[in-house]
């Protein structure tokens, strides 16, 4: 690819759950001469495949994908940590003359690599860490998310009530430093982005047929050995890092007798709907994704077709 104002090109597919990013990210590699990085926050982890969607070697068609089951599942990951991985394996991709393309649905990493997030790390006050932990275990975390709400509404507005690492981040910071999380951040997008970047976001016009692909992808899942796999999780470290993954933490009742599995394979389903719905809704504030409407074409190749018309507009403007 040819570059923007003295800067690389990286191209970034980003969307929700069962829009089809694996399979578009191969196909621009195929026609781009590049290679995918992942940002998902659950496929940088071991032993996690099915419920993340790990892409099968038939899947990747040959081409690289980085960032991909290289973690330990009872290591901890951040976002900060996350950037420093990927920027690493964006030089490895340019030098090799490839096109990096970033793929996933955590939002929180796309944004923060393409527009050069500098996380600063503020201190730290481990006793107060363990103290907001407590109080989440004891009050739930909405009311630890209250707490973020009361002293930063910008900060709780964009995390979920259930990020609890990130809630518990954001408290610390506020503690540490004085300040609100949010003005943090915001001073951390100060400095120019390293790379000229392009966002192809995945949708449905059509809600309910994202829907319906994540319920197929849910019983395809199940049929590849999901429960097997969620059950050697469970048994090997009471899940951890798993136990935050949806796919795997809705089938802990089923694995303890306490609820059949018909019935925690629908919660897998409901909750991937509502992961979803989130992950829209994060994309959707970042103004500069250029959003395909999946159900407006008939053929692949007509999806093809208008993503090498956006990029090469993108070049233009």
């Amino acid at each position: 690819m040819s570059e923007k104002k003295d800067k690389p090109f990286v191209l970034a597919v980003a969307g929700p759950t069962a829009s089809g990013k694996t399979w578009l990210g191969v196909e621009l590699a195929k026609i781009y001469g590049g290679e995918v990085i992942s940002a998902d926050s659950m496929q940088i982890y071991k032993g996690m495949d099915i419920a993340s969607a790990k892409p099968s070697e038939e899947e990747k068609q040959g081409i690289p994908h980085h960032l991909m089951g290289i973690l330990d599942r009872d290591v901890s990951f951040s976002a900060a940590d996350y950037v420093t991985l990927a920027n690493e394996k964006i030089q490895e991709v340019l030098s090799r003359g490839s096109l990096p393309i970033i793929v996933g649905g955590t939002g929180l990493y796309i944004d923060s690599l393409l527009e050069n997030v500098k996380f600063s790390e503020g201190g730290s006050d481990e006793a107060y860490r363990e103290e907001l932990y407590a109080f989440a275990k004891e009050n739930g975390n909405e009311a630890l998310h209250a707490r973020l709400a009361a002293i930063d509404s910008e900060a709780a507005e964009g995390i979920h009530p259930n990020n609890l690492v990130r809630v518990v981040r954001a408290l610390e910071v506020c503690h540490v430093t004085g300040r609100k999380f949010s003005d943090l951040k915001r001073e951390s997008k100060l400095v120019e982005s390293p790379y000229d970047s392009l966002i192809i976001g995945l949708n449905y016009e059509n809600r309910q047929t994202l829907y319906d692909r994540i319920d197929l992808r849910v019983d395809e899942m199940v049929k590849a050995g999901l429960v097997e796999e969620a059950r050697q999780l469970w048994l090997e470290s009471g899940m951890k890092t798993a136990a935050n993954a949806i796919g795997y933490k809705e089938l802990i009742p089923y694995f303890e007798g306490k609820a059949a599995l018909e019935d925690c394979i629908a919660d897998i389903k409901q909750e991937t709907r509502h992961y979803a719905k989130r992950q829209l809704t994060w994309f959707r504030r970042n103004q500069r994704i250029e959003w395909i409407m999946l159900d407006t074409f008939n053929k692949k190749i007509e999806i093809l077709e208008k993503c090498k018309k956006t990029i090469a507009k993108h070049f233009e403007v």
